[in-house]
């Protein structure tokens, strides 16, 4: 059963457009390694600059199997040097009732 889920991405300073580099692949990557759905992926940014991505995994286990592959460990290292993972609660914008975000991709 697919999963969707909200991921919030605070880039460091300086490493905005790499974490946008990233994210441009992000979903391809996953994709070509059959662990997400064919729902497209939304990114989009926090009035402080946090890059918020929702797409769906294709099942809970696709989310387990996927960090003991190489290629998604290397994605995650990747991401780990320009950007912190961030509760989507943590933005201001999760306060209100309609969440609005600027789209980005």
């Amino acid at each position: 059963m697919e999963r969707i889920v909200i991921v919030g991405y605070k880039p460091f300073p300086g490493k905005e457009a790499e974490l946008l580099e990233l994210m441009k692949v992000h979903w391809q990557i996953l994709d070509r390694e059959n662990l997400v759905s064919d729902r497209k992926s939304i990114i989009m940014q926090s009035k402080d600059g946090t890059i918020i991505e929702i797409f769906g995994w294709k099942s809970k286990e696709a989310i387990e199997s996927a960090h003991s592959k190489p290629v998604i460990q290397k994605m995650m290292n990747d991401y780990a040097k320009v950007c912190e993972y961030v509760p989507i609660s943590d933005l201001d914008e999760s306060t209100n009732l309609f969440s609005e975000f600027t789209p980005i991709m």
